[in-house]
């Protein structure tokens, strides 16, 4: 077999594989072979029908997988020999293939498009300098988040007058129609002007209400008026609201209730130590936010300063072929400099990868999954689940491969960054979290 190479450009090559009958004859035999040898024909026993007749019903077939294995083969071989680093899959070429007569023509000529990835050339140095934000902690940061602290872990309390964001537990009377107990959240009211027929009244009082009006969100308003959505169409939408009783959400106090629902049972034991964790907090929050925003300011330095070349041309035509149409060309344009920004990133990061030859364990697998599960433990309330549970649902999520994925990408980015932390010059500013958020946004 001949194959050759032209170069389109520095990154794009034509492959061109010239296969001729010796090429693929002992493979198109082989697969004749193992048609007859699974063959049930009527009229002979099975495995022994004459290979003429064989031929006659599958030639055609065999020589067609024959060609198409060989040229993957070579194809294959042929980078691999050569060291072609490949982006993405060879493509076929659309601009000198040949046409090909596969029912009659016995030689065959494929050419294949293929995109090279650059050498990555970066060395940093001391003198690379990338810009680092500390976050003060502020008076009144340190009391909003108190105070965000506080409303999270409020409860609901009685309370006499309706005000607003307040919640009732009504009973809507309708002529001989009650529906009891109710339960109405003044925010989910549609326009202010129907919650102040709400505000200001106490448990005894009534008034009428157009729920149609007052509750636009249909799924909210058939659990009000427990009914199903689709019987809403027939319903009278006037009620007589009378209020049962009147509920407003307070805040934590600052107790060892609350210490021991934040921190853990008798981790913390006073207003002072209870500071000292809430400053802590704090600080690890902000530590996040600067870490995350110095990431993207590494990513922009070390793209710029590699300035790898990409076969643009290319990769559009592979995004559009190996997402099989479920985007349009349009729509790639559109995402493609966020998908190059991406993708030299990705290059940059395996490369600092191996040549610091930085590796990383299953432990450091392991401790980003516990933290992605104490997350989410958090946002159900559960700030302090136990170590057991935790690692549990830490090898729940390594389990699965797209998470694994996520995760292996993350701690390569977060050693990779560590590293270049370790080297350059760190331009370090101070800021406050709004305008660091700001930044970021």
């Amino acid at each position: 077999m001949k194959i050759t190479q032209k170069n389109l450009d520095d990154l794009t090559l034509i492959v061109t594989l010239n296969v001729e009958k010796e090429d693929y004859a002992e493979k198109r035999t082989k697969i004749l072979k193992d048609f007859r040898r699974n063959a049930d024909i009527k009229g002979f026993r099975k495995g022994m029908a004459p290979i003429s007749l064989i031929e006659k019903m599958h030639g055609k077939n065999a020589q067609l997988d024959a060609v198409n294995n060989v040229i993957s083969e070579s194809l294959n071989n042929y980078i691999t020999e050569n060291k072609i680093n490949v982006l993405g899959e060879p493509l076929p070429n659309e601009t000198e293939q040949k046409p090909i007569d596969w029912e009659n023509d016995q030689e065959f000529s494929v050419s294949f498009d293929i995109g090279t990835a650059p050498a990555v050339e970066l060395e940093l140095t001391a003198n690379d300098k990338i810009t680092y934000y500390n976050v003060k902690i502020r008076k009144e940061d340190k009391e909003k988040y108190i105070s965000n602290l506080l409303k999270q872990f409020g409860t609901l309390v009685d309370t006499d007058v309706v005000k607003d964001d307040d919640f009732i537990i009504a009973d809507l009377i309708q002529g001989e129609t009650k529906i009891e107990g109710t339960y109405i959240a003044l925010r989910s009211i549609a326009t202010d002007q129907i919650k102040n027929d709400f505000i200001g009244k106490k448990s005894g009082d009534s008034f009428e209400i157009d729920v149609n009006k007052a509750f636009e969100n249909e799924t909210d308003r058939a659990a009000m008026l427990k009914v199903k959505k689709e019987e809403l169409a027939s319903l009278n939408p006037v009620y007589t609201v009378v209020i049962k009783e009147v509920k407003t959400f307070a805040d934590a106090a600052i107790d060892q209730t609350l210490f021991d629902k934040m921190f853990g049972e008798g981790v913390v034991k006073s207003e002072e130590e209870f500071n000292e964790k809430v400053e802590e907090r704090l600080k690890a929050e902000y530590a996040q936010e600067s870490d995350y925003r110095f990431m993207l300011d590494a990513r922009e330095a070390l793209i710029e300063k590699a300035a790898l070349p990409l076969p643009e041309e290319f990769l559009k035509r592979w995004l559009f072929t190996a997402n099989e149409g479920k985007f349009t060309m349009e729509e790639i344009e559109k995402d493609f400099p966020v998908f190059l920004k991406d993708f030299r990133w990705q290059m940059i990061r395996q490369y600092i990868t191996r040549e610091q030859e930085i590796k990383m364990t299953r432990e450091d697998l392991l401790d980003q999954a516990r933290k992605i599960a104490a997350y989410q433990f958090a946002m159900y309330g559960l700030n302090n689940a136990p170590e057991e549970q935790l690692n549990q649902y830490a090898e729940s999520i390594l389990s699965n491969e797209k998470e694994a994925k996520r995760i292996y990408e993350k701690v390569e980015e977060d050693l990779v960054l560590n590293y270049v932390r370790s080297v350059v010059t760190l331009d370090k500013k101070s800021i406050s979290i709004d305008k660091l958020k700001e930044l970021t946004n």
